[in-house]
């Protein structure tokens, strides 16, 4: 660790989740927002997220698996597009084992009459044994009611050479009592690529079993205590004549087994499920209170609490609590903190990491202090994607300055700027630095020798990350002649736009123009052209004026909610997140304010179809939580928000720098005046400094078209 870094972070105030969580939990006290949410919501039509218990930001996530039936695993991603996880599954059955469960899949199992909010979760297993399903941070808890009519045994399956992707070559579990186990599983596949993470799990039983075994693949043993290789598991068979009900202990470490029975006896020593799940509902109260909106009510209230439960689900915690977690350099390491993980850069940096910074400063930096403890600890490079300790190096771009820039931007500054500059510095200048052997900067040396990158998408994404390591500097140090020239290579999405047509485009190594429809990761030219989110003035400048570029949102929007050619709006995918404030950019705050709410209201519901598209571990639920409040923070390395009409009559944000409170005057859909800390703004911009003690924004409102937001525009650096 660099020793500047290291003096700086022991300077900071030692906090652990909880009591972040405490602190910041002046809002709306008592009200009972745990039970606002609805976890189902977003559980099919592409949103895959997870039904079952977690804390927020927890390590633990214990729930049924939403991409096969195992049973109810300990670990889960929220809303990716990929199987992941899935470790440890544990499943009742009524009586006792007589073949293998092989993979747990050949027994079909049902989960039915499914109920949950924030922290707890019920089904019926099969129709008629009944599971409950609440998690302290490192730790789940369960209790399986067996029904009376059913055999006079029932037994409880737990697969170790099973996980949420593939089959798991490398796993070991051992029965170490009548009531209690514990094993490893090391790796999986994530987005088709090897993640070789390792999770040890350990386990109890309110009671002891009557009998015990083990399988592997299709062979059963009666008796035996120990378990390898891929379809492999345990089984705990208990005699129900004289109670129907077992209750279930399991906690997960990444560094050891010792660590994974430490966190267990440190987070649940007890056999009192309603306590662990009241506490988990008042974590959930604590953190979901930060964002009070006093007028809101039955579904609306459930939709809008829900999408802000989906932000704090992660990124997780990856430390133990003893300190220790295990680095991007498979040693161990112990952090004085807190050390996070699971971290979908690419998706993140757009919203959910400043809303984390504004509401939860502390916990933001010591996200940011985990990407500084891996980059350091894999080769001297950030990560783009990191799941566990493992750096997936899925998706596109260097996002993880902009993630950091981000987080400085909006107050989460506990860390030491210049060491993390220069990581940052080296991501943008080293041809072909490596991050745990994923490449950081692909493309770079035909930027820095043609200035553009081979893709389109890569390049803009790529140079936003510029602008913000430039802002970044800027802003930490006072530095003006580095940021220079990082705001010059921002510059060069100009080398893509094509004069004859007009369009940002994909040219080849010889400079000559590659297909117009090429060159696009997971969107198309009419979204990705927008993705310029610093110079927006500067874009619109370049295709013609203010009329030329609203012209091609009109476009773009007009008949998105039917469109099935891709060359119209979408919101379910994250390059396209920021465009409907574009038009603020032209002088139609109107535009602006009419489009996201259509999105608001056709986009996002109480539904099982409830988030339009993968959440990717919470960005489009804090799309729809900024969008709700009026403010999006557009532009990367940049603290402030271009604003659009709230949805509330009135929200506080409670923080530990002082709230923010958001009021909406009058009733009509446009905005005809906007206050901040009773000053007057005649722009569509606020900027962060004005808010970040806390402060109060007025909107005032029409039902008509007004001249507000048309003379000064929001900010353009070029």
């Amino acid at each position: 660790m660099d020793k500047s870094f290291a003096k700086h972070r022991g300077l900071r105030v030692l906090l652990c989740l909880s009591a972040v969580l405490l602190s910041i939990s002046a809002g709306a006290q008592g009200d009972d927002l745990a039970s606002c949410v609805n976890p189902f919501a977003g559980t099919k039509g592409g949103g895959n997220l997870f039904p079952g218990a977690v804390r927020p930001f927890g390590m633990a996530q214990f729930t049924p698996n939403p991409f096969e039936p195992t049973g109810f695993v300990i670990n889960m991603l929220s809303g990716t597009g990929a199987s992941n996880y899935g470790n440890f599954p544990v499943l009742p059955i009524k009586g006792s084992l007589s073949i293998s469960p092989e993979r747990m899949l050949n027994r079909r199992v049902s989960f039915k009459a499914e109920k949950a909010h924030a922290g707890y979760y019920e089904c019926l297993v099969d129709n008629d044994i009944k599971a409950t399903l609440t998690a302290t941070p490192r730790t789940g808890m369960a209790v399986f009611e067996f029904p009376e009519d059913a055999a006079a045994e029932g037994t409880l399956l737990i697969g170790s050479g099973i996980g949420g992707t593939s089959y798991v070559t490398d796993a070991a579990a051992s029965v170490k009592s009548p009531s209690s186990f514990e094993g490893y599983a090391r790796g999986g596949w994530f987005c088709i690529l090897d993640v070789p993470y390792t999770v040890y799990v350990v386990g109890e039983f309110d009671r002891e079993a009557v009998r015990t075994g083990t399988w592997r693949e299709d062979r059963l043993a009666d008796g035996s205590s120990f378990a390898n290789g891929s379809c492999s598991g345990m089984y705990y068979t208990f005699d129900l004549s004289e109670s129907r009900t077992v209750r279930y202990k399991v906690a997960l470490s990444y560094v050891s087994v010792e660590n994974a029975w430490e966190n267990l006896r440190a987070e649940n020593p007890m056999w009192d499920f309603d306590a662990v799940k009241s506490e988990a509902e008042t974590s959930w109260d604590q953190a979901l209170s930060t964002v009070e909106v006093p007028s809101l009510k039955g579904e609306d209230k459930a939709i809008f609490y829900t999408q802000l439960y989906h932000t704090m689900i992660h990124p997780n915690i990856f430390s133990d609590v003893n300190g220790e977690y295990i680095g991007a350099d498979y040693k161990i390491h112990k952090t004085r903190t807190a050390q996070y993980t699971n971290f979908s850069n690419w998706d993140a940096y757009r919203n959910q990491i400043q809303l984390l910074s504004v509401l939860f400063p502390s916990l933001a930096s010591d996200i940011v202090q985990s990407h500084y403890d891996f980059a350091i600890q894999s080769g001297g490079a950030y990560p783009r994607w990191v799941y566990a300790n493992v750096e997936t190096g899925i998706m596109q771009g260097d996002p993880t300055p902009i993630l950091i820039a981000n987080a400085w931007a909006f107050g989460a500054r506990g860390y030491d700027p210049d060491a993390v500059f220069r990581i940052m510095q080296r991501d943008a200048t080293v041809v072909g630095l490596k991050c745990q052997g994923k490449e950081v900067r692909p493309g770079l040396a035909q930027f820095l020798q043609k200035g553009w990158y081979p893709e389109a998408s890569l390049h803009l994404e790529m140079v936003s990350s510029d602008f913000a390591i430039g802002q970044f500097r800027l802003l930490s140090t006072g530095d003006p002649w580095t940021p220079a020239e990082y705001l010059r290579r921002a510059g060069t999405w100009k080398n893509l736009l094509n004069p004859d047509n007009l369009w940002i485009q994909s040219r080849d190594a010889d400079g000559s123009w590659a297909d117009l429809y090429s060159g696009w990761a997971e969107s198309t030219h009419t979204r990705y052209f927008w993705m310029v989110p610093y110079d927006i003035g500067g874009l619109v400048e370049a295709i013609g004026g203010a009329k030329a570029a609203e012209k091609r949102l009109d476009e773009l929007f007009d008949g998105f909610l039917d469109d099935t050619t891709a060359m119209k709006y979408t919101l379910s995918n994250e390059p396209s997140m920021h465009i409907p404030w574009c038009y603020n950019w032209v002088g139609r705050p109107d535009k602006a304010s009419d489009t996201i709410a259509l999105l608001r209201k056709t986009q996002y519901s109480n539904s099982l179809t409830g988030v339009p598209g993968n959440d990717d571990m919470g960005v489009l639920s804090a799309w729809y939580v900024f969008a709700s409040l009026g403010l999006y923070p557009m532009i990367p390395g940049i603290g402030g928000f271009t604003v659009n009409t709230p949805a509330f009559p009135k929200a506080v944000l409670h923080r530990p720098d002082g709230d923010i409170t958001i009021l909406r005057k009058g009733t009509g859909k446009h905005i005809s005046g906007l206050k901040v800390n009773e000053e007057e703004i005649d722009s569509s911009w606020i900027p962060w400094e004005l808010l970040s003690e806390g402060g109060t924004i007025e909107f005032r409102t029409s039902s008509k078209n007004t001249s507000w937001g048309t003379r000064v525009l929001p900010p353009s650096y070029h």
